[in-house]
């Protein structure tokens, strides 16, 4: 165990966040997300939501404050009735952990499993809630101490 590193950021997990440059992308699925069938560096977190997840790795890792969108969420399939509460769970925790306000994009469903195809990584977590799939775009750490 290291000190300052959230316990649900595995080993493997920190080694890919690490090796990760500026605008890698990394890719947050839900349960129901083609996870292993898309992702060049599989990462499994089952048995844990997005929001915990998200915490943990805004924590140590930067947003890309060059972007315009260094996040962005699946789309509602058009018909599909839903509203994802859990954006509002996301807002609250980028907010948090984010210095720089930035504002979410949203991708339709193949496009999100077009450029999460191409992302650095892809972490399969057990979270329930549907339209609960984040991409986030790596920034630069500017101070190392």
């Amino acid at each position: 165990m290291l000190k300052g590193i959230p316990p649900i950021i595995s080993p493997e997990l920190l080694k890919i966040l690490m090796e990760m440059g500026h605008g890698d992308e990394i890719v947050i699925g839900d349960g129901n997300f083609p996870a292993a069938s898309n992702a060049n560096r599989l990462v499994r977190a089952d048995g844990h939501g997005i929001p915990e997840l998200l915490a943990a790795i805004l924590r140590l890792m930067p947003l890309d404050p060059y972007v315009e969108k260094p996040v962005t969420l699946m789309q509602v399939v058009k018909g599909d009735d839903y509203d994802p509460v859990i954006w509002e769970e996301y807002r609250a925790i980028i907010d948090k952990y984010v210095v720089h306000k930035i504002d979410l994009g949203y991708i339709d469903r193949f496009s999100f499993y077009e450029r999460a195809s191409k992302a650095y990584a892809i972490i399969a977590t057990g979270e329930e809630s549907l339209y609960a799939n984040i991409i986030l775009k790596k920034g630069v750490v500017k101070n190392y101490w």
